[in-house]
């Protein structure tokens, strides 16, 4: 199954309104969706599961639905999963080929989720399940985009001066506005999620698409907690890669960088050919072979070209993954709900 077969049909929708949201479900009742990527988190999904629904009961005006999905866990996260999804009636499950990635697991959940509004967040409690329903409120105000922003996190030193570094560069960068220190926790309006459906590329940077898309959008400040258990998800490597993936879909200043560095490089060789040249004419007493100054020269240069060849290698690498048009997940099963007996 691919990602088509999980995607609820479009719903023709109205301009949007410019009061508070009203109820548009039967019985007046609105429906709140969850998507929660989950990755070798058995230690941690229950007791997030337990926070999640305790909070969720302070508010019985509201329905919800959890839309988890298993990014190809290798421990025993399926399993917990499973049992979630046959005592609560409110859990589906989309349980992966393989692991595909985080974003692409976001994407899945937004295809699948049928709520009048979708809250994207993670399953390790580092982000209150409390503060979901802030950004309910904010919703209800009005508001159709919700993002959760982190007014303080608790990571090592090394992390938070590196993700305020990133986020700050990035907006700096892009050619959208990136709201600073939010993650992937966040509230979209059902118009907003069936407008993200639309965009397919691969390498994702969820948080950037829905910031470029507009709409009316709002922020909710919160502490950001520590990991309840296991390990975390994104490594350096894997938070290097998401930066790169950030730059590079909203924003060609590395090709532009390029050109910039082309000129000077152009300019210090000019004037070390100046020099050369001057020393010749003015100085032949004390001109030497010039083997450091040729090595200099030569290294400075061969660097600079497998630096721009680089960026221009990572932007080809894009295109040549959105021309091969292969699904962006494959599914193995969708477990709980009425998807299961589709």
């Amino acid at each position: 199954m691919t990602q088509q077969d999980i995607r609820p049909p479009a719903q023709a929708m109205a301009p949007a309104p410019l009061a508070p949201v009203e109820p548009q479900r039967p019985g007046g009742r609105q429906l709140i969706s969850y998507v929660l990527p989950v990755y070798n988190e058995q230690d941690g999904i229950a007791a997030f599961h337990r926070a999640l629904t305790a909070a969720l009961a302070a508010r019985p005006e509201l329905d919800f639905e959890l839309v988890y999905v298993n990014d190809g866990s290798k421990d025993g996260s399926l399993g917990i999963l499973r049992d979630l999804a046959k005592n609560d009636g409110r859990v589906r499950v989309i349980d992966f080929a393989r692991n595909f990635g985080h974003q692409i697991a976001i994407t899945a959940g937004l295809d699948l989720a049928e709520g009048d509004a979708v809250i994207v967040m993670d399953t390790d409690l580092q982000d209150p399940p409390e503060v979901s329903l802030q950004l309910v409120d904010a919703w209800r105000e009005g508001a159709e985009i919700v993002h959760a922003r982190r007014r303080t996190r608790q990571d090592t030193a090394f992390k938070r001066a590196t993700a305020s570094l990133y986020y700050r560069m990035l907006r700096a960068c892009a050619d959208v506005d990136i709201p600073l220190d939010t993650g992937d926790f966040r509230l979209i309006d059902r118009r907003v999620a069936e407008e993200l459906r639309k965009y397919r590329e691969r390498s994702r940077f969820v948080r950037g698409i829905v910031a470029s898309m507009g709409y009316r959008q709002a922020e909710v400040a919160f502490d950001r907690d520590e990991r309840f258990a296991g390990e975390t998800k994104y490594p350096l490597k894997k938070m290097a890669k998401l930066a790169i993936d950030g730059v590079t879909s909203f924003s060609t200043v590395p090709l532009r960088m390029i050109t910039r560095l082309g000129f000077v490089v152009l300019v210090l060789s000019l004037i070390g050919i100046l020099y050369a040249l001057g020393m010749k004419i003015f100085r032949p007493d004390i001109t030497v072979s010039g083997w450091t100054m040729l090595m200099v020269v030569v290294l400075f240069l061969g660097g600079t070209q497998m630096l721009s060849l680089g960026v221009l290698g990572t932007y080809i690498g894009r295109i040549y993954s959105e021309a091969q048009g292969r699904p962006l997940y494959l599914v193995r099963e969708v477990i709980g709900g009425s998807a299961a007996d589709d």
